[in-house]
């Protein structure tokens, strides 16, 4: 039986890594641009998971890095940043997830694009294969088709008399349309139905838990998204007033005081991703970097917030729980 690890207080010590190799040659200034979608408040673990990642290769900001942070509300502003950071010609861009990648590689093919964790990079076109990825692209990856199927049962078992489940997907991921088909066929062998609800501005947010109320829904899944990551206040605060339980892709929904998480340590793939980049700087093409798939996954439960919701999670998700938060 995994023991549980109960926690007080949010947010975790990061992980000590070890220095590897040296950074850039006495001189050389390396320019990274962050394309980031949402704001940087929201992105605030996520980037200092980077930047811890670059200090323990050896890079200092202001000496020998420089990140060029560009972060966006609207797609088309993703884009107008996109190009924006390619006329910059930084050496590299980082693109944390498809939504960004996928802006990232229509500004450019020739600047090296490194994500930290692509929901579907073959399966969307953006490589060729997780071994050779080929082009300008490459990074850490997390298969969203097989996570959303576990994330169903995950919901199930934590409300098995829920008959319906919505989801709460982004217009502007294009990794939720292969996921949302994964969730239907996850639903259909489980016995609940499915009421999708697309989210593109903070007012959708709002209309889908009223929609999800409307139908009567049992608990809702979130994707993991850097628009959800963004408004996950927001999220917390709509699900306790409709009193309903959700499930979601990031740890931070539930640190913002959402339900349960399961998904993988997007902390550290972050800062894992600036192994790819050190490379890459250093002379190696992203077309020869095979991309790494995330390997540990965590379920995150706050007990809080379902005892706000007036949800028993059952015992059997307890003891599996890798944090619960009291």
């Amino acid at each position: 039986m995994k023991r549980r690890r109960f926690v007080a207080v949010l947010g975790s010590a990061a992980m000590a890594w070890p220095v590897v190799g040296d950074a850039q040659p006495a001189g050389k200034v390396a320019r990274i641009g962050l394309l980031g979608f949402g704001t940087a408040l929201a992105w605030a673990p996520r980037v200092e998971a980077l930047r811890a990642g670059f200090r323990d290769l050896g890079y200092v900001e202001g000496r020998n890095l420089a990140i060029e942070f560009r972060w966006a509300e609207t797609v088309k502003q993703l884009s107008e940043l996109a190009a924006e950071l390619v006329r910059m010609n930084v050496d590299v861009i980082f693109a944390n997830s498809s939504t960004e990648v996928e802006i990232a590689r229509r500004a450019t093919a020739t600047i090296p694009i490194v994500f930290a964790a692509h929901a579907d990079p073959v399966g969307l076109g953006h490589v060729a294969t997780l071994s050779r990825p080929g082009g300008n692209i490459t990074g850490l990856s997390a298969v969203l088709t097989d996570l959303v199927a576990k994330d169903m049962e995950i919901l199930k078992e934590a409300l098995p008399q829920a008959t319906r489940i919505g989801v709460l997907y982004s217009l502007a991921a294009p990794s939720h349309a292969p996921a949302l088909q994964a969730i239907a066929a996850a639903g259909q062998r489980l016995g609940v139905q499915v009421t999708a609800a697309p989210l593109q501005t903070v007012a959708d947010i709002e209309s889908a838990f009223a929609t999800m109320k409307r139908e009567l829904v049992g608990g809702f899944l979130v994707p993991a998204t850097t628009f959800t990551l963004s408004h996950r206040a927001l999220l917390a605060e709509l699900a306790l007033k409709h009193r309903l339980p959700g499930l979601f892709g990031a740890r931070e929904n539930v640190e913002a005081g959402g339900l349960m998480s399961y998904a993988p340590d997007h902390r550290d793939l972050t800062r894992r991703a600036t192994l790819y980049i050190d490379k890459i700087l250093k002379g190696a093409k992203p077309a020869d970097l095979p991309i790494e798939q995330a390997s540990k996954y965590q379920l995150v439960i706050n007990l809080k917030a379902a005892h706000a919701i007036g949800v028993d999670i059952p015992e059997s998700l307890l003891v599996r729980a890798d944090e619960v938060i009291e």
